[in-house]
């Protein structure tokens, strides 16, 4: 009698405490973001991402590294203007989405102004005019940053706590279904479960005071609000976008010209001249807009893997060739089938063409290393290509995935998105003409020396037997 009203109590407690979590949560939708707060987790964690690859050194490190590599130059383009056109694009782009969610938080908040975040926003955008003075110094950001980033970490624990919770109750839930079937139960089990339980809602009830979920739609919205502005005066300044413009804020700078990063002179030019023309003519700004202006940027030329929906599945290829060429010796007939089956017509054609009228014998060690150093060297600026595409694919499918998105220093212009279709064919044409011949060189070293052994235990058996 006494484990049953035990029991009771137990399921009581459980029932009260969610009818007080149902209570509080009704009671605080107007006024707090809720279950919101992972949603803005995430925004602000884009809003960091997109502030730290602005700062002098990730902007050195664009010009100096991203641009620069080989395989960019190769086969994207070796016109800087037009890649540093295309790295300030995605950044917009990226701000643009950020931009269009806090819009639908805007709607929520009391604050008037707040609430017409998409009007100041798009007015912002296009005129450089801050009517609200929303564009934070350099200083002030970086303690912002600060602030949200302690949000984005506790608002991740509260959602693992959430998740912990959910299943220390469904466990209690299922030992308790299982007592009133007439199932023996474990006193002390039961006992040490409704103390995890206990001590769950504890952290939970800490975790929403010091994360988002407990933050007013007006507080999260303001912070979201204003960092959006001043990564947009960030992004302007630092790519010379609208140097006429007047930011109301002046102070936005860290250094003594930040625009000199990527225009490296005494006196910086007024405009950015990427491949729309003058980014700063308010003429040539208006009909399309400013985010549509770099929207058109980022969609692929007709020539590029990007158009043809071709950037994944050549990234795969070169990165399987490239595991082939580290072992040839390795390479089966199965492997090698299943290599073809991923050419597609256009590379078999060109691979047909190229080992026409090649011998069925590949028995030259001089020409095997030649082979090698060559594939070696096409894949020192391939190969970056290939594994960058694949892991700024990973990188969104993360962020589909979780609350969270996963930082990345990968830009599309690093990728083969926007690579020459043509060149790369030809390159990845050039890597299968020498792993077909290193390929046979190996199995013919790999006869021969088994032929060689056969000989040599004939010659010993024969010895033996005499």
């Amino acid at each position: 009698m006494a484990l049953d009203s035990w029991l009771i109590k137990v399921k009581t407690a459980i029932s009260n405490s969610l009818e007080t979590v149902k209570t509080n949560t009704k009671n605080n939708k107007r006024s707090n973001v809720g279950v919101l707060a992972f949603e803005i987790a995430g925004l602000m964690s884009k809003l960091l991402q997109l502030w730290q690859s602005l700062s002098d050194k990730h902007i050195d490190q664009l010009r100096q590294e991203a641009i620069s590599l080989e395989g960019v130059r190769k086969i994207v383009s070796n016109d800087e203007s037009f890649l540093l056109g295309l790295a300030c694009a995605e950044m917009v782009e990226s701000l643009r989405l950020v931009a269009k969610s806090i819009s639908r938080l805007a709607r929520r908040c009391e604050d008037l102004g707040l609430r017409s975040f998409d009007r100041f926003f798009e007015e912002f955008v296009e005129s450089g005019q801050d009517t609200q003075c929303w564009v934070l110094t350099w200083k002030e950001m970086e303690s912002k940053a600060k602030k949200m980033n302690r949000y984005i970490t506790s608002t991740a624990a509260l959602h693992k706590e959430i998740d912990l919770l959910s299943e220390t109750e469904h466990a209690l839930k299922k030992l308790l279904q299982c007592s009133e079937q007439a199932f023996p139960i474990n006193s002390k089990r039961m006992a040490e479960m409704q103390e995890k339980l206990f001590w769950h809602r504890q952290e939970l009830k800490c975790l929403k005071e010091s994360s988002l979920w407990n933050r007013s739609f007006d507080a999260a919205t303001a912070l979201l609000a204003r960092s959006a502005f001043t990564v947009l005066a960030r992004i302007k300044l630092v790519f010379g976008v609208g140097h006429e413009l007047p930011l109301m804020n002046a102070s936005l700078p860290r250094s003594l010209s930040l625009s000199a990063t990527v225009h490296p002179s005494e006196n910086p030019p007024t405009s950015c001249n990427f491949i729309s023309g003058p980014l700063t003519s308010k003429t040539q700004d208006r009909p399309d807009g400013f985010f549509e202006q770099r929207a058109k940027l980022l969609k692929p030329p007709p020539s590029t893997l990007g158009a043809v929906a071709l950037a994944i599945h050549y990234s795969n290829l070169i990165i399987v060739i490239e595991k082939m060429i580290r072992s040839p010796h390795l390479i089966g007939v199965d492997a090698r089938d299943d290599l073809y089956g991923m050419l597609p017509t256009s590379i078999r054609v060109s691979l047909r063409a190229r080992l026409r009228g090649v011998g069925f014998s590949a028995s030259d060690p001089a020409l095997a290393a030649e082979w090698r150093e060559a594939l070696w060297r096409i894949l020192e600026w391939l190969g970056p290509l290939a594994h960058n595409m694949i892991r700024w694919q990973t990188d969104r499918s993360f962020e589909q995935q979780n609350m969270v998105p996963k930082p990345t220093g990968v830009l599309l212009l690093q990728t083969l998105y926007f690579a020459n279709q043509a060149k790369t064919e030809a390159a990845i044409t050039e890597l299968l003409v020498g792993l077909n011949y290193i390929w046979r060189f190996e199995r013919e070293m790999n006869t021969k020396a088994l032929l060689e052994c056969s000989k040599l235990n004939g010659f010993f058996n024969l010895q033996s037997s005499s």
